[in-house]
């Protein structure tokens, strides 16, 4: 399938997919998967749901009281597209970094950026200098709109490696920011008419090698998250409250408040960060009726004894990591909920394998959404059958292709996109997850990649040579666990495990920094000196099994 003429000028994004013999195979079987050639993603997600619920239903909403309607929504998404064309001379297929916790005005931006022909790229305000440089390195943007909060880190980017880059803080006092530039811009925008399969957005994903990878989604492919687990699985209503835990820098976070939500012409609930309990507490306050976030959260609202705060929920979704059988049961009998669990990928945009209600059998992942199929691959590449363990192998509307990448080769074979999973069909085509197969540490839903880890660690000046693996962890799942080798002379005791950790968290996200530390002399190698990362984990799994002994 060739792609349809571009509607934009600067071909960057084009330009640098992977060849075409490199993708996955592409498949679009159903009739919500049936795309015009011209398409814009935020006509779909603003202009058609206000136009259809009206413009006075609310939108977005905040735990502080505020409140935006579609029709505010809309207008203030179309006055930063005026700022963008207007005021700072965005071409379309310009790329635009946006960087911010999950608020109103970061919705508008995102529409905003779409409907002037822009390509998105979200990232985490999490997110430091250090992990910033080689997203905007490779993503190249010629803007920036930022939380007024979070600028320093894109200064510093901007310093360094992006000279040009120009940056817009929004949410402040400031007489140049982005909200006020918006105020006295027009209310009407007309969107750029991209193609269905020019790329909207850049998603930056945690690389298992240390180096993230940027992954490219197409106007149709956000549409997509809709047209398959949205209206097949979630089924968010118009009058539904909806909360999700995941920045909108994770695409579920994006698709549950974003994508699903405003198509259904519901309302999100936007919290920029809450604990499981109080988020236990604010769904019952607020009368959230859906509510996503990762397991970790419904383990320790379960902990808090504080499940009952869950009983208004319709819908409960779990994802980001498996639900362990036992926490879902426990949810059930506590609350009734039948919570949704779900696998999805940054490659894939969003959630490919899931079931609802009555279809859900508790310890599985689910079948293939609507609109995809999957398999298990054996070692040379073969399809296994029921009962065998396998890679996990997905075929749908969406698929990997990485931004100048050779990891792409990796990532899909034969023509199928392979996650980097471990799972079991069985004979109903139920999905069984058993593990990770490569150097991803999923904790508390986040995937973290040990290399990276290992690389900041390495900087400190205390440290030698670092090793980073998984260790089990009953509230997150897994947790980084580092072995450190120090220099001679310094003493590796509680105080220094605690520098290093608080080094690492001024290099890198919070969420990523080691919370074991293992002091060793040596970090076991091959004979051709490769780090033997296995064996540091079976040393964990030995540790585990003596203390439950």
């Amino acid at each position: 399938m060739d792609l349809a003429p571009s509607a934009y000028p600067d071909t960057f994004a084009r330009d640098h997919l992977p060849p075409r013999h490199l993708w996955p195979v592409l498949e679009f079987t159903t009739d919500e998967l049936q795309y015009p050639e011209r398409l814009n993603a935020a006509t779909e997600i603003i202009d058609l749901p206000t136009d259809t619920f009206g413009p006075d239903r609310p939108a977005l909403r905040t735990p502080e009281g505020e409140v935006w309607t579609y029709g505010e929504l809309r207008c203030r998404a179309n006055q930063i597209a005026h700022v963008l064309t207007d005021d700072l001379g965005l071409t379309p297929g310009n790329r635009v970094l946006l960087r911010s916790p999950n608020n109103p005005w970061t919705v508008a931006a995102w529409l905003g950026v779409l409907k002037a022909g822009g390509v998105v790229v979200t990232t985490m305000a999490a997110l430091r200098a250090r992990e910033l440089t080689p997203i905007a390195e490779k993503t190249r943007p010629a803007v920036a709109l930022v939380d007024h909060r979070f600028t320093q880190d894109v200064e510093a980017v901007r310093d360094t490696v992006a000279p040009d880059l120009t940056i817009v803080a929004y949410g402040g006092d400031a007489p140049d920011d982005l909200t006020r530039r918006a105020a006295v811009k027009p209310t009407e925008f007309i969107a750029v008419d991209t193609a269905a399969d020019d790329v909207a957005l850049f998603g930056p994903t945690s690389g298992s090698t240390g180096v993230s990878k940027i992954t490219t989604h197409f106007h149709r492919d956000i549409l997509s998250i809709d047209n398959t687990f949205g209206r097949h699985t979630l089924r968010v209503r118009h009058d539904d409250l909806v909360s999700c835990t995941a920045p909108f820098a994770f695409t579920f976070g994006l698709g549950i408040l974003v994508v699903c939500a405003l198509r259904a012409g519901a309302c999100a609930l936007l919290t920029e960060a809450v604990a499981p309990e109080p988020l236990a507490d604010l769904v019952a306050g607020t009368g959230v009726t859906v509510l996503a976030t990762a397991p970790t959260a419904y383990k320790q609202i379960l902990k808090a004894d504080k499940a009952d705060r869950l009983r208004g929920l319709r819908i409960a979704v779990s994802a980001g990591e498996h639900i362990p059988d036992e926490v879902w049961k426990q949810l059930h009998a506590e609350t009734g909920l039948k919570v949704i669990d779900g696998i999805g990928a940054t490659e894939m945009i969003h959630i490919f394998i899931s079931a609802a209600g009555d279809d859900i059998r508790p310890g599985a992942t689910g079948r293939p959404v609507p609109g995809y199929r999957a398999t298990v691959l054996g070692p040379d590449g073969e399809e296994l059958g029921p009962g065998a363990e396998g890679r996990l192998a997905v075929i749908g509307p969406v698929g990997c292709r990485y931004l100048d990448d050779r990891r792409q080769e990796n990532y899909v074979v034969g023509g199928w996109n392979v996650t980097g999973d471990t799972y079991v069909r069985d004979e109903d085509g139920y999905f069984y997850y058993r593990t990770r197969t490569d150097n991803m540490i999923v904790s508390s839903g986040y995937n973290i990649g040990g290399p990276e880890v290992e690389a900041a660690v390495d900087t400190h000046p205390d440290v030698v040579e670092s090793a980073v693996v998984a260790k089990p962890d009953p509230e997150r799942g897994s947790v980084v666990c580092a072995f450190v080798v120090l220099r001679e002379g310094v003493t590796g005791d509680d105080a220094k495990a605690k520098d290093i950790q608080d080094y690492v968290k001024t290099q890198l996200a919070p969420y990523k920094y080691p919370r074991a530390v293992r002091f060793t002399d040596a970090l076991p190698r091959n004979t051709s000196g490769k780090l033997q990362h296995y064996l540091l984990r079976q040393l964990i799994e030995k540790a585990n099994e003596e203390n439950n002994a």
